[in-house]
């Protein structure tokens, strides 16, 4: 009953966080928390179940314990392989390559300090489960809330669509990922003018400046592909300063200010990436909602882990802060050994 007490506590701190701003990464921690709270508690009640049951659950328990982390591994580096082939060998591809390397190197570093008996070795193996237990468990959150919060319903009385830029191709054409984007803007878009009244129709920002391998601002190309598309030119605006998704918040919010103050707005970017743009919008005190466009499968194990290392990073005094006690658990039992 404890343990249940506790999810319970863990599901309301969730559901007023969600009602107070959906933007808030605590969420996908009390949420969590009420999920792992709730499972202890089931795993508690199988005392009371009939024997085949609980003999049952846990052998399959054991089961993913025991082959999960290395069937993980493998669709890692299966992934990480793919990534390379499609996207070329850049830092962020090699992602899930990298950590499915890793958990195999862990791994093999827990069957070495079991065969050797090692204590030493095994205080490290020991920590450096403990410092992943907490990041698996916030990866864990960060998955499962981000999916959550990019199912929400999109809000009606929002005044723009700030659609986010991501690059250009040869320095003026819209690449695969970006149109993906602009469609979904679109689609937004649509769905909030037929709720409008003509004198408050609803304006699409594109986002997006000039990088220096490029002809034209990604928010004039972005335009560019929408107006050619069909799409009203007259509704379009274009931010053309901004070369980082902070400064695609702060200065689509002064656009947006500087026209309708306190207007709202639906934030349009591919779905890996919503939550964390959600973050940046609370951080950046746009009053907007993030939806996420498609992407292609094979691209999702690297950047999922990409932006969770750059939120794990955005409240770093805490997380690090945390596995640098866990470090020190580990050397003070070292030296109590």
């Amino acid at each position: 009953m404890f343990a249940y007490a506790v999810c319970a506590v863990f599901l309301l701190l969730f559901g007023v966080g969600v009602l107070r701003d959906r933007r808030r990464f605590s969420n996908a921690v009390y949420l969590g928390l009420a999920v792992t709270f709730f499972g202890l508690g089931l795993l508690a009640g199988l005392d009371d179940a009939p024997p085949g049951v609980s003999v049952t659950v846990m052998v399959v328990l054991l089961l993913v314990l025991a082959l999960g982390p290395l069937v993980l591994a493998g669709l890692l580096c299966a992934n990480g392989v793919k990534m390379v082939r499609k996207e070329g060998r850049r830092p962020s591809n090699l992602l899930s390559l990298l950590a499915g390397l890793g958990i195999f190197g862990v791994m093999v570093l827990m069957a070495v300090a079991v065969i050797t008996h090692s204590k030493p070795l095994g205080i490290v193996v020991g920590t450096l489960l403990m410092v992943l237990a907490y990041v698996s468990f916030l990866f864990l959150c960060f998955i499962g809330y981000a999916f959550l919060y990019g199912r929400m319903r999109i809000r009606r009385d929002a005044d723009y669509v700030v659609v986010l830029g991501s690059g250009l191709i040869g320095g003026r054409r819209v690449p695969p990922l970006l149109a993906s984007r602009l469609d979904r803007g679109r689609q937004v878009y649509e769905t909030l003018a037929a709720r409008r009244e003509v004198d408050r129709t609803p304006v699409l920002i594109t986002s997006g400046g000039q990088g220096p391998d490029e002809e034209l601002p990604e928010s004039h190309a972005m335009a560019d592909y929408l107006v050619e598309r069909g799409f009203p030119e007259d509704r379009v605006l274009r931010e053309d300063r901004s070369r980082t998704t902070e400064e695609n918040m702060l200065f689509s919010k002064t656009l947006m200010e500087r026209d309708r103050p306190g207007s709202e707005c639906v934030i349009v970017t591919n779905n890996f990436h919503a939550f964390r743009a959600a973050l940046m919008a609370r951080k950046a005190g746009v009053n907007g909602q993030v939806v996420g466009s498609p992407t292609a499968a094979y691209f999702w194990p690297s950047a999922t882990i990409r932006e969770f290392a750059a939120v794990f990073l955005q409240y770093r005094a805490v997380n690090l802060g945390i596995c640098t006690a866990l470090v020190l658990l580990g050397c003070l039992a070292w030296v109590v050994s």
